[in-house]
């Protein structure tokens, strides 16, 4: 029987970190139990997930519907496209049964690239390379969940290129919605014989069609500045979390002057497990924030200490509470902390 290979290629960067990834996970698991009601699809979809931070892996390889169980997704640091790509391609090549003169193979596969940033390498190699041996042979959809993905990257891979405006709760349930009924049309489409790639139409003000033209583009951010986000760990658990601040640009005025400043506000802290670290970047380079441009601080998500922002002379961010001496879970050092004024450089992720 011919398959209908449908490939989510999906950004666990930091910046996804809390209600993003939450969503989106709700969301293939939404996807995974209507699909299991329509006959069409049960008949020819097969499904794949493919995951990119700052490495990337596949934690649900190819299978049919029924065997598909929607996994846990982890969040690790950087935006990796281009090894999201390469690892894409490699399981394309892997998985893919090409037509021969004694069968049919399967049905041009589908990815939909889910992505919330801006890439943190540089994608040169990979594009090329997707564009010389699978633009034709596979369909790919781009989707930026919020306004902050690179569309003029997109766009070297795609046409097909939507934004979701909002990403709230209910924009997310119209988007995944979307995605199941474009699933069924192509899974219907192969059915009758057709090309088996018929994207759903939408009818929703939270999602729209991205022209990537006018779009600028500078290959290699290194940091995501739509956010910033910090790692650290807890001194009572030696877990790491990561607090999150999303970008925000009001108006300041200097005099007679009104000039537009960047700041960044709190948006949550968030418990993560070891699979962060697998799907890291190794890069050695260093990135900082001033202190400053940070707007909120947290309480520690793993033990509920009062303070989560103290910061060790080794660099280390951790956890405080009512201890008198307080440990670094990172270089071991004792010490007592007080507060300060003015603000001081921290080490950021990539975002």
């Amino acid at each position: 029987m011919r398959r209908l290979p449908i490939y989510f290629l999906i950004d666990v960067s930091e910046s996804m970190v809390g209600d993003p990834i939450n969503q989106v996970q709700d969301g293939i698991a939404t996807i995974i139990q209507e699909l299991k009601t329509d006959p069409n699809a049960l008949e020819t979809v097969w499904l794949s997930i493919v995951v990119f931070a700052g490495q990337a892996k596949t934690i649900v390889p190819l299978q049919d519907i029924i065997s598909f169980y929607p996994p846990k997704f982890p969040i690790g640091s950087g935006t990796s496209l281009s090894k999201g790509l390469g690892h894409l391609m490699y399981e394309l090549r892997k998985n893919i049964v090409k037509t021969t003169a004694e069968r049919k193979g399967d049905w041009k596969p589908i990815v939909f690239l889910f992505t919330d940033g801006v890439p943190t390498d540089d994608t040169t190699t990979a594009i090329n390379e997707w564009n010389q041996n699978w633009r034709r042979t596979a369909n790919l959809v781009a989707i930026s969940l919020g306004k902050g993905a690179d569309k003029q990257v997109l766009s070297q891979l795609t046409e097909n290129i939507l934004q979701l405006e909002n990403t709230d709760a209910k924009s997310y349930k119209e988007f995944f919605k979307w995605v199941t009924d474009s699933i069924k049309t192509s899974s219907e489409s192969v059915e009758n014989n057709k090309s088996g790639f018929e994207l759903a139409n939408f009818e929703s003000d939270n999602m729209s069609a991205i022209d990537a033209k006018n779009e600028s583009y500078t290959p290699g951010a290194q940091v995501d500045d739509n956010f910033v986000v910090l790692a650290a760990k807890c001194q009572n658990t030696k877990r790491t979390y990561l607090m999150k601040y999303r970008r925000e640009v009001k108006d300041s005025v200097f005099g007679d002057f009104v000039m537009p400043t960047k700041g960044y506000r709190l948006n949550g802290a968030f418990q993560v497990d070891e699979s962060y670290t697998e799907l890291s970047d190794n890069s050695s380079k260093q990135f900082q924030v001033n202190t400053e441009e940070l707007i909120g601080a947290p309480t520690c998500p793993c033990c509920g200490n009062q303070i989560a922002f103290a910061v060790c002379q080794c660099g280390q961010i951790h956890c405080i509470g009512d201890e008198e001496v307080s440990t670094c879970p990172g270089c071991g050092n004792t010490g007592k902390y007080g507060a300060g004024s003015g603000g001081f450089d921290v080490n950021r992720t990539q975002g």
